[in-house]
């Protein structure tokens, strides 16, 4: 089978999120038939949904594999099943979410899985990630992802500094 390029959103706003992501990037890079492309900074950003939680930290990484999206997306899921997701409130506090954003050119729409991302647009705080990873990275459609960072609501997204990752910095 081919490789694929992969692009997973992550998130975790629950038990040092930093460090979950941090974790969540070296299972990522041990699925198998994968490679792990690049990964890009951490961001804060208010939640999405009930603002009784804390902040989130969210990032983004680049695979290139040769597992189908369904299978991905078990793996996915079982990352986050390590570090202790509980899927107990929508948009709620959670350890780690891992979402596949974008699958290669493919459009899926299964019970499961929809691809791309149908927030994608809606959320700054994935759209600035893959732009770190790549800044000509498109929809399936054509929609470049900086055309749509360009036009999403401010989530007072704030890059953190990689060396003390859960303090912001503002960048220029």
């Amino acid at each position: 089978m081919a490789r694929t390029d992969a692009f997973i959103g992550l998130g975790s706003n629950l038990a040092e999120p930093s460090a979950q992501l941090a974790r969540a990037v070296i299972g990522l890079a041990a699925l198998p038939e994968t490679e792990l492309v690049a990964q890009s900074p951490f961001y804060r950003s208010r939640p999405v949904g009930p603002q009784d939680q804390p902040d989130f930290v969210n990032g983004a990484v680049w695979l290139r594999t040769e597992l189908p999206p369904l299978e991905l997306l078990d793996q996915l899921q079982s990352i986050e099943q390590d570090h202790g997701r509980e899927r107990r409130q929508h948009w709620g506090p959670r350890t780690l979410d891992l979402d596949l954003l974008i699958y290669g050119n493919e459009r899926i729409s299964e019970s499961r899985l929809t691809v791309p991302h149908p927030e994608l647009p809606n959320r700054d705080f994935v759209l600035q990630p893959l732009l770190d990873l790549a800044p000509s990275l498109t929809l399936p459609d054509g929609t470049p992802i900086a055309d749509l960072r360009s036009k999403c609501p401010d989530n007072h997204l704030r890059r953190l500094d990689p060396i003390a990752s859960d303090t912001p910095r503002d960048y220029p």
